[in-house]
This record gives C-alpha cells, sequence and structure tokens, in this order.
C-alpha cells in the first residue's frame, strides 16, 4: 500500500488544482489519462486503516473520476472490489486493478453497457460469484451531455442519459438484493443538479431528480431488512464525464470556478463520503443525501 500521506491539515482554497483547465475535448466516454490535468483519485494520497475489512464491494463507472475514487478507497480500506464500466475505457480500468491488487485486495474487472438489462444482471451475479459476496453497492457512473435547448435534445439521448442514470440502479439493485444482508450499504450518486438543475443539463438534471427520490424511497423499503442505501450528491468535480460532452468546450477553462471556494473539486475529495457510508461508522445514517460541491448550493 503507498505510504503517501496528505497533510493533517490544509486550505481548501488550495488544496487541489486551481488554474484554469485547458479546454479540451474527447469522443464519449473519454479516457481519463489523456485529460490535462489527470483527475486526482487519491492514487498517491489515500491510506486506508481498515475501515471495510474483508467486506465485498460493487463500483460502477470504476474505472475513472469518483467511481475509481471511491474503488481505491475501499481497496485501501481492506475490501475486494469489482468495477463496472464501458469497454472503451479498459485502459484506466486496468490501472484500477493494479492499484487494488497493490493494496492487496482482489480486483473484479467488469466491462459492458449499463444500459443493457442483462449486462447489469451478470454484473451482479459475476461480482457476487468471484468476491464471494456483496455487502456495498456503489452506483457512480452516469451520462451526461449538455444541450442549449430541449429541442436538441434527441431520443437517442433522452434513452442513454436515463437508461444509464436511472433504470440501470432499478435493474442492479433488482439482481442484488438476494445477494444482500443486513449491514449492506447502497450508495447512488445524485449532484447538485438535483437541487439547482442547469438549463444545458435538462435531461441529466432531471435523472438525478429521480435517483435522489429512488434513493429515498428504497431506503424506506430496505431499512426493515437492515441494508441502508444513502446518496452522494457531488458539484462541479473533474473527471472524464466534464470533457467528452457534460460541459460545452468554452466553459471548460473555468469549470468550477463558480463554487465558494473557486475552484472545481477532485474525485479524491469524495472517497472519504463514499466510505463513510459503507463503512459501519454510518450505521445509523439512511436515506440521506451529502453534498460535495464546494458551497455552490448558495
Amino acid at each position: 500500500m503507498p505510504n503517501h500521506e496528505m497533510p493533517t491539515i490544509q486550505n481548501p482554497l488550495n488544496a487541489y488544482y486551481t488554474d484554469d483547465y485547458p479546454e479540451q475535448k474527447q469522443d464519449y466516454p473519454g479516457i481519463q489519462q489523456n485529460m490535462k490535468p489527470v483527475p486526482d483519485c487519491g492514487e498517491k494520497t489515500y491510506t486506508g486503516c481498515g475501515r471495510l475489512k474483508d467486506r465485498k464491494a460493487l463500483v460502477t463507472g470504476g474505472d475513472s473520476g469518483i467511481g475509481r475514487a471511491a474503488a481505491i478507497a475501499y481497496a485501501r480500506e481492506g475490501a475486494d472490489v469489482a468495477i463496472g464500466y464501458l469497454p472503451a475505457e479498459e485502459k484506466d480500468a486496468r490501472e484500477v486493478k493494479e492499484l487494488i491488487e497493490k493494496a492487496g485486495r482482489k480486483a473484479i474487472l467488469l466491462p459492458g453497457n449499463l444500459c443493457d438489462k442483462q449486462y447489469c444482471t451478470d454484473m451482479v451475479e459475476t461480482a457476487s460469484r468471484e468476491l464471494g459476496g456483496l455487502d456495498i453497492l456503489a452506483l457512480v457512473a452516469g451520462r451526461q451531455i449538455a444541450k442549449a435547448g430541449i429541442d436538441e435534445i434527441s431520443d437517442k439521448q433522452l434513452y442513454e442519459v436515463f437508461t444509464t442514470n436511472v433504470f440501470s440502479l432499478f435493474w442492479t439493485v433488482q439482481a442484488a438484493l438476494p445477494h444482500l444482508e443486513p449491514g449492506a450499504s447502497i450508495i447512488t450518486t445524485c449532484s447538485i443538479e438535483a437541487y439547482r438543475p442547469s438549463g444545458e443539463l435538462l435531461d441529466y438534471a432531471a435523472t438525478k431528480g429521480a435517483i435522489k427520490s429512488f434513493s429515498a424511497a428504497l431506503a424506506e423499503q430496505l431499512a426493515p431488512k437492515g441494508i441502508r442505501v444513502n446518496s452522494v450528491a457531488p458539484g462541479p468535480i473533474w473527471t472524464a464525464l466534464q470533457i467528452c460532452g457534460g460541459q460545452f468546450p468554452d466553459k471548460i477553462p473555468d469549470f468550477g470556478k463558480d463554487s465558494l471556494l473557486k475552484r472545481a473539486g477532485q474525485p479524491a475529495e469524495l472517497a472519504g463520503i463514499y466510505v463513510y457510508l459503507a463503512s459501519t461508522e454510518s450505521s445509523y445514517v439512511t436515506a440521506e443525501v451529502f453534498s460535495v460541491n464546494g458551497g455552490m448550493h448558495i
């Protein structure tokens, strides 16, 4: 396990990248390794202390961005980890596998498309079989495509955004429930867009509002089974989502600078939330949304 440690105290205004981002664009789904700068997912800084010893986690979107940060943190906290990702993201996924194994944990790669119900089912079944169980679901993967007007949103885009962001949650949880015992944790990924929607992200914002409600309702359903459900609502986080259609290219240089902390967040800054919600430290926490947005909600 890496021996890097974060400082015990740091100024949040300059704790991570603060310069303008170079204007850039990649084809969907984007490769994190090719971004400038490469997002910080805690590869060199996250140090675990056994908070998830011998747990079994499935992380969607685990190849890059927030999902990658969660997967790395889970492994360094003692969990075995399976990650779901698109086949085009294999290069990034291989890096994550190596990092998980360097932490001394088992890594399972599960390429496929969340728009396919059968893949969602197979992903869960394979993860449970290969890991020897399943008790953490971190559902992070998402699709975001900026458009200036509702008339520009094609049926194809609408289907892909809603299927990836919302339908796949139903399918994945339905497949996972037979494997989840009391004490398991489901963590969805909402967004500031559920509270402060942007006009150019109309369909995406609608899905994030749906995820917020889905998570609360599911938490009520599963509480009698001893399974907790919570959500994380990121604000402007520097991930591949942004540079492959999630933002208009001319908005990339100033991305995140309208937050109170005057910078975009890095995926590493969400790892601790995903660990907390997966761990027994949050045993009395369910049906909650945890915002990580640099103060953008106000």
